[in-house]
């Protein structure tokens, strides 16, 4: 199970382990940091799915291998973030490539992401 996130430092461990995933194209182990019933919602998966919103964990999983499966590796480098522990709120600024984006998380009791949303940028 995921280490609960309630300061800056346990955000800090999960924003690096969720870096390393995003590089190695590590599907499987992004999602396992992603509750039961969590929602995306990304710009992305509007173009991918005719919907900007992606519910379940299952159905977050084959939209990120039908957008990123098909590639190895990737060199996501991480700009900043930011923790609001009083609504367990990340927020991470990040570039691969080109493509600039900020991405909010909001995290459950047990450390579970329960809903994300990326917004992408130049």
């Amino acid at each position: 199970m995921s280490e609960q996130i309630t300061d800056r430092a346990a955000a800090g461990r999960f924003v690096e382990t969720w870096c390393a995933n995003w590089r190695k194209v590590d599907i499987d182990a992004v999602v396992s940091h992603f509750a039961e019933n969590a929602e995306m919602r990304s710009p992305l998966a509007l173009k991918l799915t005719e919907s900007p919103v992606v519910a379940g964990a299952e159905n977050i999983r084959a939209y990120w291998q039908k957008a990123y499966g098909h590639i190895d590796s990737a060199d996501l480098k991480i700009l900043n973030w930011s923790w609001d522990d009083t609504i367990a709120r990340l927020t991470v600024w990040w570039q691969l490539g080109d493509a600039r984006a900020s991405e909010f998380m909001d995290f459950d009791g047990a450390g579970r992401v329960v809903r994300s949303e990326a917004f992408y940028g130049k």
